[in-house]
């Protein structure tokens, strides 16, 4: 078994090795604690900031997925907050049903092929508010995705980057699922607790890089890079090492502490992969409390949100919250949020 363990594992690393791909580091860990506890913790990395800003959306907003012909159209069933990338597209989220969704950069990932031309057009914008929008549980979002009755499209940003995701998605029982797009087709993986995601390889040869480290064991040796493999090992073990606790605060410190080791630190670079990028901001979901937090690298507190507070009916007004308008709030800012028209999507 660990011959096969070790052989799997290093036709993966030799396949990740000599793709030429470099990775976009981001990283998407789940801690799951005692009484429900879960706590959704990601970092966001890149090579020069990105502004961000925090939305929240009541019920019973109609919203259409693209700018172009024939475009999904629907009505929010459910309230959310959504963290919203140049004030045009939405990175990741949470809604009032304790369903989080987070995307990361995925290099390879192609979206479209022969069989998907022709379907209802969605742009990498709205796609997040989508799946948040309709779906309570990750079974019912991922019953939405099988359908596939949509053709994801983006622009560029940050001088002609392609946005190349693949996401995490987990619910508040813990249920879990990460879908990823080769060649043009929906791949869906589904699992309980699913703890780790970070960029490249895609999520299969990942977990063979992680079975070959799970044999080696990570008490006395874990990979130290920044690298995305390293950092999804590093991620994983300790998610599944750490002591549980039901306690909200504690639980936020202990998946706090994870997500600073998984991190690239301000400001530091590598030469020869110069698409390894610097933490910007990390964000952590609490699944069962309905509690949003933000940490912005450059800011001097971590603050949240609270969905439990928010009014979330039908023509409640949209709310924002401007992160670089508040750079010292710590705790609680649900007050502070302001009425707002909504962002204007970068289709």
């Amino acid at each position: 078994m660990k011959k096969k363990i070790f052989a799997v594992a290093a036709a993966a690393l030799a396949i990740f090795a000599g793709s030429g791909m470099k990775a976009d580091a981001c990283s998407r860990i789940l801690y799951v604690g005692n009484d429900n506890l879960r706590i959704v913790g990601r970092s966001l990395d890149w090579k020069t900031p990105i502004p961000t800003n925090l939305y929240v959306y009541p019920r019973g907003i109609a919203k259409v997925g693209s700018d172009a012909p024939g475009a999904i159209k629907w009505t929010s069933k459910y309230g959310a907050v959504y963290a919203v990338s140049y004030d045009s597209g939405i990175t990741e989220g949470m809604n009032e049903k304790g369903l989080s969704v987070n995307g990361l950069f995925c290099k390879g990932t192609v979206y479209v092929n022969d069989r998907t031309q022709g379907r209802p057009p969605m742009s990498m914008a709205m796609f997040v508010a989508w799946m948040l929008d309709l779906n309570a549980t990750t079974p019912e979002l991922v019953a939405q995705l099988k359908d596939q009755n949509f053709s994801i499209s983006g622009a560029t940003f940050d001088g002609g980057t392609v946005s190349t995701l693949h996401w995490g998605v987990t619910d508040a029982e813990g249920r879990s699922a990460i879908f990823e797009f080769k060649d043009g087709d929906l791949v869906i993986h589904e699992g309980q607790d699913m703890l780790a995601l970070t960029n490249d390889p895609q999520y299969p040869q990942m977990t063979a890089i992680n079975d070959y480290w799970t044999a080696v064991g990570g008490t006395n040796m874990l990979p130290g890079t920044v690298r995305s493999a390293d950092r999804f090992v590093r991620g994983d073990f300790f998610a599944k090492h750490v002591a549980k606790t039901g306690d909200t605060k504690e639980g936020l410190a202990i998946i706090r502490s994870i997500l600073m080791n998984v991190s690239v630190p301000y400001h530091y670079a590598i030469e020869t992969e110069p698409n390894v990028s610097m933490t910007q901001w990390r964000s952590f979901s609490n699944l069962r409390d309905k509690l949003y937090y933000f940490d912005m690298a450059t800011s001097e507190g971590i603050y949240y949100v609270d969905l439990k507070k928010c009014d979330l009916r039908k023509g409640a007004p949209i709310l924002k919250f401007n992160t670089s308008k508040h750079t010292s709030v710590c705790g609680d800012v649900t007050k502070l949020f302001e009425k707002n028209p909504g962002f204007v999507p970068m289709y």
